[in-house]
C-alpha cells in the first residue's frame, strides 16, 4: 500500500532489496570494492526505506482502526490518535525523497593553508587544525595528518588531512555531510602573540575539503604516462632537512594540472600511495562538479558554494564571537568551538542546506 502516493518511495524499497540479494552472494560478499560500493547505496536508500515503512505502518494502521471506530470507541480514539500523527511521518518520508549529495557516506581529505597575515594566519591555521581534529575526535572519527608544514613558533603553513569514520555509516553520518561546508576562507580578528602594542589584528586562512576516493574506486582511473614525479629532500620548520634522503614526492596530474605533494612519511613509496590517494580524490570532486554544473542538480547548493575564495566564517577573539556569513548563523562560544563544539555551526549549514533543496523541489 502506499506505492501509488510515493512511486519513487516505491522504487527506492525495490532496489533496496535487490541490494540486499546482491550483497548476500557470496562472490560479492568476498569483493570487499563491491561490497563497499554497494553498501553505499544501501545505506543511502536505507533512509527513504526507513521513512517508508514508518509512513505505511502508521497510515495502515490508521486505516484499520478508522474501519472499525464506528464498532468500538476504543478504535474510534486510536484513529484520532494516529490520524494525528499521519503529517509528522508523511513529511518525514517527503524529505527523505530529496536528493542526496552521493558522497555523502565518504571520508573527506581536508587541506588547511595559512592565507594573509604571515606568521598570525599560521596560528590560526594551527587553530583550525586542532578544531577539527578535536570535532572529529567528539563524532568518533579517525585523523591522519597526511602532509605538513609547520613554522618554527607552532604555526602551520599547510596540512593535508584525512578525516574517517570508523566503519559503514547512513549517508547524513558521513564525513563529508559534515564537512563538506568547511571550504572557503576563514578569517580571524584577534591580537596576535607578535604583536607587542596590543592591536587586533585580522587574518585569514583557507580550507579546502574534498571527498576521498576509495584506492579501489573504479570511478577514476590515472594513467601513468600523465603524471609528473619529482623526488626531493623533507624539509621541517624554517626550511630546514628533516632528513637526508630524498623521499618527499610531488605528483603532477599534466591534463589537470593538480599538484599534489607529500612528505610526512618515512618512504618515497609511502608517499607515492598517499599523493596517489589525494591525487585521485581532487580528480573524484573535479568530475563530481563537473557533473552537478552539467545536470543542474542541488549536490552545490548556496550554502556549500564553490568558490574557494569566499569569506565563509569569522573568529572573533575579543568578543569570543563566531559567525557563519552564509546562513547569519552568530554565537559567543568561540572558546568551545574551537575546541572542537563545531557542531551547532555546522547544523545551521546543514538545515540551510536542506531547505534549499526543499525549495528546489516545490
Amino acid at each position: 500500500m502506499g506505492s501509488e502516493q510515493f512511486p519513487a518511495a516505491q522504487t527506492a524499497l525495490e532496489e533496496y532489496q535487490r541490494l540486499e540479494d546482491q550483497m548476500s552472494q557470496p562472490e560479492v560478499a568476498s569483493d570487499p570494492a563491491q561490497i563497499r560500493k554497494l553498501g553505499r547505496r544501501h545505506a543511502e536508500l536505507g533512509v527513504i526505506v526507513h521513512a517508508y515503512r514508518a509512513w505505511q505502518e502508521v497510515k495502515d494502521d490508521y486505516e484499520a482502526a478508522q474501519s472499525m471506530a464506528s464498532e468500538d470507541p476504543d478504535f474510534a480514539a486510536e484513529a484520532k490518535k494516529l490520524e494525528a500523527q499521519l503529517p509528522a511521518v508523511e513529511e518525514q518520508l517527503r524529505t527523505s525523497l530529496i536528493p542526496r549529495d552521493p558522497d555523502d557516506s565518504r571520508d573527506t581529505i581536508m587541506e588547511i593553508k595559512a592565507g594573509t597575515g604571515g606568521e598570525e594566519a599560521a596560528l590560526f591555521a594551527g587553530d583550525l587544525l586542532r578544531m577539527y581534529t578535536r570535532y572529529a575526535e567528539k563524532r568518533g572519527w579517525g585523523v591522519e595528518i597526511m602532509s605538513q608544514n609547520s613554522t618554527e613558533l607552532g604555526g602551520v603553513k599547510d596540512v593535508e588531512v584525512a578525516i574517517r569514520a570508523k566503519g559503514s555509516v547512513a549517508p547524513a553520518d558521513g564525513v563529508w555531510a559534515s564537512l563538506k561546508y568547511e571550504g572557503g576562507v576563514h578569517r580571524v580578528q584577534r591580537i596576535p602573540v607578535t604583536e607587542s602594542q596590543g592591536r587586533i589584528q585580522t587574518s585569514a586562512a583557507g580550507v579546502i575539503v574534498f571527498p576521498e576516493a576509495d584506492d579501489d574506486d573504479d570511478e577514476i582511473e590515472i594513467d601513468q604516462k600523465d603524471l609528473k614525479i619529482d623526488i626531493f629532500m623533507s624539509s621541517g620548520p624554517g626550511g630546514q632537512s628533516v632528513n637526508t634522503t630524498y623521499s618527499a614526492v610531488r605528483m603532477t596530474h599534466i591534463p589537470t594540472g593538480i599538484v599534489v605533494s607529500m612528505q610526512d612519511e618515512k618512504s618515497q613509496i609511502q608517499n607515492r600511495a598517499a599523493a596517489l590517494r589525494v591525487l585521485k580524490s581532487r580528480l573524484l570532486a573535479m568530475k563530481h562538479e563537473q557533473e552537478a554544473a552539467e545536470a543542474a542538480d542541488m549536490r552545490h547548493s548556496q550554502v556549500r558554494s564553490m568558490d574557494r575564495s569566499e569569506r565563509i566564517r569569522t573568529y572573533n577573539f575579543p568578543e569570543n564571537r563566531i559567525v557563519d556569513h552564509r546562513t547569519n548563523y552568530k554565537a559567543y562560544n568561540l572558546d568551545q568551538v574551537l575546541d572542537g563544539d563545531l557542531q551547532a555551526v555546522i547544523d545551521s549549514d546543514v538545515q540551510a542546506d536542506e531547505a534549499d533543496r526543499l525549495a528546489s523541489r516545490e
